[in-house]
């Protein structure tokens, strides 16, 4: 088959659209000829050696994608050759095949364009496992979204509307903003401008019950500045670092709980594992997609072979939602 090669780390250049070993479904696996994937910062960093695939893992890049079963190991009855579907993956989404464990597997939703589709899982199994399953983000609560114009953002924007929720959001552009504004935030901060933490404290109510944060260490003090009395920081990015000090008497002070989750090398199976997201998410969100009140945010679209400039794009800081690459 045909896939990005990565002969070694470094630029975007690196990555070339060559050929790969065909793989081939195991006891409980489908076989998917994948129609388009979507890029990630994950796999920005795993492309500059910062984020290697868990043992056993395919080496390409991608960890989500869209496409039609085209065949089924031993021990799958759910699924079938010919569905259309898109997945949660643990790597190789940049390819034209990939294999996944059928309990990965999610519907593509009635009238969505099966390219499009390849936006979801990400953004979907991030957003609710850790904003909802987790931190119990329900009607009437304040949630602060940081990143609201990225793909998690504009998909956990829309989530937190439909649960009745009140939106915050930071952003780093005018531009930016006003797309989260459209998206249903019911307070926009330019985190270049404002101070996030003043800006909630000047809200009624005080404070954000749950925060959605992509920056780690760099926002941890002011993450639990900004926090309502017993609020919720879940922490889903390092992009601000990894180390910080933390003052334990303000978490005390808030009686707050803070956890930080990723999804890609969560195990398939039990309780918090990826089978268990994904079938929260079927019956949870895709009700909300149906229905239009969540919908994928497409920035841009592009072909498989063009991987280093959707890289370019993403690194660009000018992204708005997803950049999807086109694969059939």
């Amino acid at each position: 088959m045909r896939a990005i090669c990565l002969d070694q780390h470094g630029s975007p250049e690196n990555m070339v659209w060559g050929s790969a070993a065909t793989p081939e479904p195991s006891r409980g696996e489908v076989l998917i000829d994948i129609a388009a994937t979507a890029v990630n910062r994950a796999d920005l960093l795993q492309r500059q050696g910062n984020y290697p695939p868990p043992p056993g893992a395919s080496e390409i890049l991608g960890l989500e994608c869209s496409g039609v079963i085209s065949a089924v190991g031993p021990d799958v009855a759910r699924w079938k050759v010919g569905q259309q579907v898109c997945a949660l993956l643990v790597g190789g989404g940049y390819a034209e095949q990939v294999v996944v464990p059928a309990t990965q597997l999610m519907p593509v939703p009635d009238g969505m364009d099966i390219h499009v589709a390849a936006a979801l899982p990400e953004v979907a199994c991030t957003v609710w496992s850790n904003m909802v399953s987790r931190a119990g983000l329900h009607h009437g609560q304040t949630v602060l979204i940081h990143g609201g114009a990225g793909g998690i953002g504009t998909h956990a924007i829309q989530v937190a509307k439909a649960l009745g929720a009140r939106v915050a959001v930071t952003a780093g552009s005018a531009d930016k903003l006003e797309r989260c504004r459209e998206l249903g935030a019911d307070i926009a901060i330019n985190y270049r401008e404002e101070d996030f933490v003043e800006r909630l404290k000047m809200a009624e109510p005080i404070g954000a019950d749950v925060i959605l944060d992509n920056m780690g260490a760099k926002y941890l003090a002011r993450n639990i500045a900004a926090l309502a009395p017993d609020g919720w920081l879940s922490i889903i990015g390092m992009q601000g670092g990894v180390k910080a000090e933390l003052n334990i008497a303000h978490v005390m002070a808030k009686r707050a709980r803070i956890t930080a989750t990723g999804l890609r090398g969560r195990p398939t199976g039990g309780a918090a594992g990826k089978a268990a997201i994904v079938t929260a998410v079927v019956e949870h969100v895709w009700p909300m997609i149906r229905d239009g009140r969540v919908l994928p945010v497409v920035h841009a679209e592009l072909p498989i072979a063009e991987a280093a400039q959707a890289h370019r794009l993403l690194d660009s800081g000018e992204v708005v939602g997803k950049v999807i690459l086109r694969v059939r």
